[in-house]
C-alpha cells in the first residue's frame, strides 16, 4: 500500500538516458533512422507523442505510404525507394496485402523492438531544448502521459523527425513556413495569395458492411449543409479512407498551432458526409453501411521546413539537377492544394510530373544555424514548391535513412552534422551498401571480394523469345514494350498480331531525351505496318542507332481493330507500358502544364498492376545478351538503363553462379540482393496486392563454400536484400550460390552478390 501524508507541490519522477542519437518522431521517417542507425551500432532513444509508430500511416490517421513510384501513375520506373523504407513495405506487403492498418502498426513495432540498441518511448512528447550554447542542443526533455515520467534525453546529435520541427523550433533553428514568392528562388509554380501557401490537414472515416439495416443519427456539430462543400457530388458509398484524401482544411490557419481548430472542422465535415450519404435517400446501397473508424486526429501535410545549407528549389525537381552530395532520391509530382482544401471551388490539387527521378543532396538534411541538429522527414530544407514532391512518407523516409547514416559516421569521426560534406562519398557508399538508392551512383568498396572474383553461372538468359502460347489483347491504348538495348544499330524485332479486316498500325522507336529517364519522348525511327485479316508477322527494322546503351520503346499506336500478341511470361528489366490515364495523380495521358509554371509537357508511359501488365510476345533474332552474370557486381541493385541482374536461362533446371578465387578470401558476411519489383508502389493501407511475395524474388537458395559446405541457404526469401552474417569468418577460394526459380514463368534473378 502506498499512502502519502500531505505535502508542498510534487514534481514527477525524471529519469535520464545518455545515447549516441535523439530521434525524435515516430513516425515512418524517425522509425527507418532509428532502424538504420541501431544496425549501424548507434546507441539511440526513438521519442514518439503517440501511443503507436508510423505517424500518418499508422492506424490513427491511414494514410498510404507513397514515393516515386506514384500509384504506378508516372514515368519513374523501378523506382521504389530503397533501404529500411524498401525493407518494411516488403514485409509489410508479405504480411499485411489487404492493407491492415493496425497489422502495419504491429509490423513497424516489431522492427523496432528487435533492434536492441533502440530505446523506444511511446506516449513522450518532447518540450523543451536545453541548449549548451546558441548552437548546440546539450538535451531534450520530454514527458510521458502514460507513466508521468520526465525525461531528459542527452546526446551528441538529434534528429527532427516530428513533421512539425518541435526539435528544431525549441532549439531555435531558422524555419520558414509558407510559400516563397517567385522572384526569391525563380520558382514559376510559386502560388498566389489567392491560391494558399499552406497545404491542409485531412481526416479520414472507414464504413463497414454489416449485411442489415444500420440507422445513423449526426452528431450535433456535424455539417448540416453538405453543399458547402464544392464537390459534395463526388462522394459516394463506395469510397472511404483516403482515397477522399481531398477531405482536408487548414491551409489558412497556423497548422501547428491552430491543429485542434482545424481537426473539428474536419470532424463537422466527415460526419456531415456520413449524414449525406446515410440519410440524403440518395444512397441506398448504403442501408446496411456502418460508420466503423473515423480518425481521432488529423493527418498534417505541411508546417515548418527549417533551413539547412541549400534550399531545394523547383529547378532541382524539373530539370534533375545533379549534386555532388546526392543522398537520397524523389520522385513524386509537385503536389499544391488550394488553401481552403475540402471548402475551395478549385480542383483539390495541382500536381505537376518531372521526366524522372531527381537527387537531394546532403546539405538539406541538417540546420545551418543548430551545429548538431539532423533534419529528417518533412522538415527538411526545400523551399514550399519542391516541398510538395518531397513530403510524402516514401520520400521522407529514404532522406531521414541518410540522415541516420551521417549521424553514424560523425559518431565515428568525432564530427558535427555540417563537416560531414568532407566526407561524403564514404557517405554514400554506407547508403549504398544497406541498398539505398542514389540516381546516378554505383556501390565501390575495396573489401568487397566480388569485385575481384571470376564469376561464372551455369546458363546466362539470352532473350530471343518468350516460350509458351500467347494472349491476344485488342490495342485499345497505345502500348509500349520497354527493351534494353546496348549502344549501336538497333536490332531487328518481330511482333504478332491478329485483325478482323484490313488496317494500318503505326510503329515507333522512341528514347529518352536524357539517359536514365523513362519518359519516351524522343522519337528514333517509325514505321507503317499493313495487318490484313487473320495472324500477322510483323517484322520491324528500324534504320537506326543507339546513342547510349539505355530502354528503347517499341510503341504501337492506338487501333482498336488489332489485337496484339502478349505472354504470361515475365523476365527481370523487361516491361511493358501504356499511354493510359491515372486521374490518382493527375495523369490524362498527357501532360500539357500552362507555359507559364516551368513544368514540362510530355506523354505518360506506364505499367498495369499485376495480373495484368503482360510483356508483348515478342522476338529478336539476335537475343537481348544484357542478364550476365557479370551484372552482379556492377554496383546497381535495380534496372536502370539496362536490367543490372544476371538472369538464369528459361531451361536451366538447378542456376548456379560461382564466383572464384586463385586464393582463398576470408569473409564474413554475403550480401545478396534479389528483384522484388520496384516498379511495384506497395501502398500500405487501403489497397490490396496480387502478391505476398513479388513473383521475380527468388525464394530459395543455397550458398556452399569450395569445400561443399553449406553456409547459407533460406526457403521462404521475400525480401530484396538479404544480409548473411556468418557464425564465424570462412576462408574459401570459391562461393557456389544454388538458386530456384521463382515460377514456371520467371526466370531466376540476382541483382548483386557482395562477399565482404
Amino acid at each position: 500500500m502506498i499512502k502519502s501524508e500531505p505535502t508542498g507541490a510534487r514534481t514527477f519522477p525524471e529519469k535520464n538516458i545518455v545515447v549516441d542519437l535523439v530521434i525524435t518522431g515516430g513516425g515512418l521517417s524517425g522509425v527507418c533512422a532509428a532502424i538504420t542507425a541501431a544496425r549501424q551500432g548507434l546507441k539511440v532513444v526513438l521519442v514518439q507523442d503517440r501511443p503507436v509508430l508510423g505517424g500518418n500511416a499508422s492506424s490513427e490517421v491511414r494514410l498510404w505510404i507513397l514515393g516515386a513510384t506514384s500509384h504506378m501513375g508516372n514515368n519513374n520506373r523501378w523506382a521504389r525507394e530503397g533501404g529500411l523504407v524498401d525493407e518494411i513495405l516488403v514485409e509489410n506487403t508479405y504480411r499485411n496485402p489487404e492493407g491492415n492498418g493496425v497489422i502495419f502498426d504491429m509490423i513497424l513495432l516489431d522492427k523496432v523492438s528487435q533492434e536492441p540498441n533502440i530505446t523506444l518511448l511511446l506516449n513522450t512528447a518532447v518540450y523543451e531544448a536545453d541548449m549548451q550554447d546558441a548552437s548546440i542542443i546539450r538535451s531534450l526533455k520530454a514527458y510521458c502521459s502514460q507513466n508521468q515520467m520526465e525525461y531528459v534525453l542527452k546526446a551528441p546529435l538529434f534528429i527532427d523527425a516530428s513533421g512539425d520541427g518541435v526539435v528544431g523550433f525549441l532549439s531555435g533553428a531558422a524555419f520558414r513556413m509558407g510559400a516563397e514568392k517567385k522572384e526569391e528562388f525563380g520558382e514559376l509554380f510559386a502560388p498566389s495569395e489567392e491560391y494558399g501557401e499552406l497545404l491542409g490537414h485531412s481526416l479520414y472515416f472507414y464504413s463497414k458492411d454489416t449485411g442489415r439495416p444500420v440507422k445513423f443519427i449526426p452528431p450535433a456539430f456535424a455539417l448540416d449543409d453538405i453543399q458547402k462543400v464544392p464537390r459534395f457530388s463526388s462522394f459516394n458509398a463506395k469510397e472511404y479512407g483516403c482515397k477522399l484524401w481531398w477531405i482536408e482544411y487548414g491551409g489558412r490557419l497556423d497548422t501547428v498551432h491552430d491543429t485542434e481548430t482545424i481537426k473539428w472542422e474536419l470532424w463537422k465535415v466527415v460526419y456531415g458526409v456520413w449524414d449525406y450519404i446515410k440519410n440524403s435517400g440518395k444512397f441506398p446501397e448504403a442501408e446496411t453501411l456502418t460508420l466503423e473508424w473515423v480518425g481521432m486526429i488529423p493527418g498534417k501535410r505541411e508546417s515548418r521546413r527549417f533551413e539547412g545549407d541549400y534550399i531545394m528549389r523547383q529547378q532541382d525537381i524539373v530539370e534533375q539537377r545533379c549534386f555532388e552530395d546526392a543522398v537520397a532520391f524523389g520522385g513524386w509530382s509537385i503536389d499544391l492544394h488550394p488553401a481552403d482544401g475540402v471548402f475551395s471551388e478549385k480542383p483539390g490539387c495541382n500536381q505537376w510530373h518531372s521526366k524522372g527521378i531527381y537527387q537531394i543532396p546532403y546539405r538539406s538534411l541538417y540546420s545551418r544555424n543548430i551545429s548538431n541538429l539532423f533534419l529528417g522527414g518533412r522538415t527538411i530544407s526545400v523551399s514550399h514548391v519542391a516541398y510538395g514532391s518531397t513530403r510524402v512518407m516514401a520520400t521522407s523516409a529514404h532522406v531521414t535513412q541518410a540522415a541516420a547514416m551521417a549521424a553514424v559516421l560523425c559518431k565515428e569521426k568525432g564530427l558535427l552534422p555540417a563537416a560531414m560534406g568532407a566526407h561524403v562519398h564514404e557517405l554514400q557508399q554506407r547508403l549504398l551498401r544497406t541498398g539505398q538508392y542514389i540516381p546516378g551512383l554505383k556501390f565501390v568498396s575495396p573489401q568487397d571480394h566480388a569485385a575481384t572474383a571470376r564469376i561464372s553461372a551455369t546458363s546466362e538468359l539470352v532473350l530471343k523469345e518468350f516460350p509458351g502460347e500467347p494472349l491476344h489483347k485488342p490495342l485499345e491504348v497505345s502500348a509500349a514494350q520497354m527493351v534494353p538495348l546496348q549502344k549501336g544499330k538497333v536490332p531487328s524485332f518481330i511482333f504478332h498480331a491478329e485483325a478482323s479486316t484490313t488496317t494500318t498500325l503505326e510503329a515507333e522507336l522512341r528514347v529518352s531525351s536524357r539517359n536514365g529517364n523513362h519518359t519516351p519522348d524522343e522519337t528514333v525511327a517509325r514505321q507503317s505496318v499493313v495487318i490484313h485479316p487473320g495472324r500477322n508477322c510483323m517484322k520491324l527494322d528500324f534504320d537506326a542507332e543507339m546513342k547510349d546503351s539505355s530502354y528503347a520503346f517499341i510503341i504501337f499506336h492506338k487501333n482498336p481493330e488489332v489485337k496484339l500478341h502478349y505472354t504470361g511470361k515475365r523476365v527481370t528489366g523487361i516491361l511493358s507500358v501504356f499511354n493510359t490515364v491515372n486521374k490518382a495523380v493527375s495523369n490524362y495521358g498527357k501532360q500539357t502544364p500552362p507555359e507559364d509554371i516551368g513544368m514540362d509537357a510530355f506523354e505518360f508511359w506506364c505499367p498495369q498492376r499485376r495480373p495484368e501488365g503482360h510483356n508483348l510476345d515478342f522476338k529478336t533474332p539476335g537475343g537481348l545478351d544484357v542478364f550476365r552474370a557479370e551484372n552482379i557486381r556492377n554496383g546497381i541493385e535495380r534496372p536502370t538503363t539496362q536490367p543490372n541482374a544476371w538472369v538464369a536461362d528459361w531451361q536451366d533446371a538447378h542456376p548456379v553462379i560461382t564466383l572464384e578465387w586463385d586464393e582463398p578470401k576470408e569473409i564474413t558476411s554475403i550480401e545478396l540482393f534479389f528483384d522484388t519489383d520496384y516498379d511495384h508502389p506497395m501502398e500500405s493501407v487501403l489497397m490490396s496486392h496480387p502478391e505476398t511475395a513479388m513473383p521475380f524474388c527468388v525464394r530459395e537458395y543455397r550458398i556452399k563454400d569450395d569445400k561443399g559446405n553449406v553456409l547459407a541457404e533460406k526457403k521462404d526469401n521475400y525480401q530484396s536484400l538479404n544480409n548473411i552474417q556468418l557464425l564465424a569468418p570462412v576462408k574459401t577460394k570459391k562461393l557456389v550460390i544454388e538458386v530456384e526459380h521463382p515460377s514456371k514463368d520467371i526466370p531466376a534473378a540476382i541483382c548483386a552478390v557482395r562477399c565482404i
